[in-house]
Formats: C-alpha cells, sequence, structure tokens
C-alpha cells in the first residue's frame, strides 16, 4: 500500500498532537471476548473495530512499548484484505462483517504486545479509535526480606529456646545466679548445722534419761526392808 507511510506519520502526528486531527468518538476497539483483560501466550487474540460509518476501509496498526508504530492491515469497505507482506499473513487474520472490522492474532507471542489502533481516512480527515492495551499481565513476588520479620517471629513464637539473649541480658542473668548463691548457699549451710545440733541434743537427752533411771534395787525384792541378823543358839 502506497499510501499506509503517509497514513501512519498522521496518526504518529495526531498521537503526540491530539489537537492537529479530529477524533470520532464512534470508533473503538475492544476485545471479542469481553472476558479478556489480558491475553495469554500461544493464545489466539480477536480484536473488533465497531464505527458507525462502514463506507471506509479501515487500517489496524499496532504501537509497541517503544512508541513505534507498525502497520498491520487495511480492511477495504469491500471486505479486502491487505497485509504488510501483500499476501495471506502467517500470524494475523482480518476480515470484515458489516461496521464491524476484525483482526485476530492467530497466536500471541511477546512480539504482539501493544495498544492496538484503527482508524480510517474519510473526506481527507483522519479518523482513529483509542488504543486497546494487550499485554501479558504482570507478575509480581514478594521480596524475600519482607517474609523475614514473619519467618523470625513464627520461630521465636514456637521455641522460645532459639532465643539468643545479648550482653546486657547476659550480665543480668550472671548477676541473678551469683545472687542467689550468696542468699541459698549460707542458708543451706545453716539448716545443715541446726540438724546437726538437733540430733547432738536428743543423743544427749537420751544418755542423760539413762543415768537418772539408774537407782539402788531393794534386798529380797522388799523396799525399805534391813536385813535381819540370825539369832544365836545357847
Amino acid at each position: 500500500m502506497a499510501g499506509s507511510p503517509a497514513l501512519l506519520l498522521l496518526l504518529a502526528l495526531e498521537l503526540c498532537c491530539p489537537g492537529t486531527h479530529s477524533q470520532k468518538d464512534d470508533m473503538r476497539v475492544t476485545f471479542r471476548d469481553r472476558r479478556i483483560s489480558h491475553p495469554k501466550l500461544g493464545q489466539r487474540l480477536e480484536l473488533e473495530c465497531q464505527t458507525t460509518n462502514a463506507e471506509n476501509g479501515v487500517f489496524w496498526v499496532r504501537q509497541n512499548k517503544d512508541g513505534t508504530l507498525h502497520f498491520i492491515a487495511f480492511i477495504s469497505s469491500l471486505s479486502r484484505v491487505t497485509f504488510k507482506e501483500k499476501q495471506p499473513s502467517t500470524r494475523f487474520e482480518a476480515r470484515k462483517d458489516r461496521n464491524i472490522y476484525h483482526l485476530a492474532v492467530k497466536s500471541f507471542t511477546a512480539a504482539d504486545e501493544g495498544n492496538y489502533f484503527c482508524f480510517m481516512n474519510a473526506n481527507q480527515e483522519l479518523y482513529f479509535s483509542r488504543g486497546q492495551p494487550a499485554f501479558f499481565p504482570v507478575t509480581t513476588t514478594a521480596a524475600p526480606t519482607a517474609l523475614a520479620p514473619t519467618t523470625q517471629s513464627g520461630i521465636t513464637r514456637k521455641d522460645p529456646c532459639l532465643k539468643t539473649l545479648d550482653p546486657e541480658n547476659m550480665k543480668k542473668s550472671k548477676l541473678s545466679l551469683f545472687c542467689d548463691l550468696f542468699i541459698w548457699v549460707p542458708l543451706a549451710g545453716a539448716c545443715l548445722l541446726l540438724l546437726i545440733a538437733l540430733a547432738v541434743t536428743a543423743v544427749l537427752c537420751q544418755q542423760t534419761r539413762r543415768r537418772r533411771c539408774r537407782c539402788k534395787r531393794p534386798v529380797n525384792g522388799k523396799p525399805n526392808v534391813k536385813p535381819s541378823m540370825p539369832r544365836q543358839r545357847t
């Protein structure tokens, strides 16, 4: 198509300088499947260009991430399709259905990402639609540092033994241990001495009782009776 470079230049001027040409609100590009928000790799993606003026042909153009415009196809009012390669395309399909101009990407790849426009040249004026973004969904991964506090917190809650004492806490722990030894060791010694004293006292008391109970036994088993002297016979 001899006029396509000029039309692309006009479209570029229109995108850079919106006030240069008129914009027709009745041209609209959408995905044929309204449920699609992002294309998938290898998916067949179909777009529709709706216009109320079907007497003029429609150009399909893609604007890549760098802002460069790429001509895809021209569909005439008589449903005649002309691709960039001047022959049937292996990547795209195009057709006209009443006042709707269809464009299909047979197998969507990263090279097909961009904003898709349709525009027409009518009465020496350029009318174009708003761009339809067609990009793969952006995948975001959580940073490893964001999970570190949660993991550390989880470990601390599950196993308190994993906590590490700082120098100040270690100093306090040593001081507490010293205080415990200073208090409990003398107390334990005092208790031991008290037990030994009680044992000795019990033994002495037992011996004293035995000494007090040692008294003289009465003669012939009678208490306080003096022994009688045998009488002499004459």
